[in-house]
């Protein structure tokens, strides 16, 4: 095997002018020039197979490896979720409960008369006078519908008081909105005139379901 002179090789590659370099005349080359060119086209090769082999694997190790995260996240979710099943259907029987008690409170279409007679025999217990206690149009939402009732009658102030406090205690579920409280005119009295709409509400199973099917519809 023949031995490499290294300082005649260094001093070949000094003397090498770049742009006088051919492919054709490799053989040639400065044993030093060789083996860097050799390198240096090792590692384009093995760049470009980095790039091309390697880079779509680890992209797809990537996307497996969010992946993975996704779901243990869901498992932890949900593990969560059985843990505490006993819980969550201890409380939704409690809201069914309460539910059912407020649906209770809600009048039906028939009981809205009785309600009706309940603010006039309020205003009655308390002498009031009764210009009109009637109904107005009712107003649809999703769940349920809304009854306005226009009020107004006359007496004095605590009498009025008191009538506006016993409304607000019946075993039916009324708001009272929109307060007007003026004296009388031509009389001789304290008597005042008070207007105030007041609004009971109906549950309509029908809408409920109704819009329940609307939000879930594509």
């Amino acid at each position: 095997m023949r031995r490499i002179d290294w300082r005649l090789e260094w001093q070949r590659l000094r003397q090498v002018r770049l742009t006088e370099l051919s492919l054709e005349e490799g053989g040639s080359w400065p044993w030093l020039l060789r083996v860097l060119f050799c390198v240096l086209v090792t590692l384009f090769v093995a760049f470009g197979a980095q790039w091309y082999l390697a880079a779509p694997v680890a992209q797809a190790v990537d996307e497996a490896r969010a992946q993975v995260e996704t779901l243990k996240s869901q498992y932890a979710t949900r593990a969560f979720q059985a843990a505490n099943l006993p819980l969550l259907e201890q409380r939704m029987q409690e809201l069914d409960v309460r539910m059912g008690t407020l649906l209770s409170m809600l009048p039906t279409d028939s009981e809205v008369p009785a309600l009706l007679d309940d603010i006039s025999d309020a205003a009655r217990r308390q002498q009031l006078d009764i210009d009109f206690i009637r109904l107005a149009s009712p107003e649809s939402h999703p769940f349920y519908i809304t009854q306005p009732l226009e009020i107004q009658v006359r007496g004095d102030y605590h009498r009025l008081a008191a009538f506006i406090s016993h409304v607000a205690e019946l075993p039916r579920i009324v708001t009272l909105h929109d307060f007007t409280l003026v004296p009388t005119t031509g009389e001789a009295n304290d008597a005042l005139v008070l207007s105030l709409q007041a609004e009971t509400y109906r549950y309509e199973p029908g809408q409920a379901e109704g819009a329940s099917s609307k939000a879930v519809a594509p």
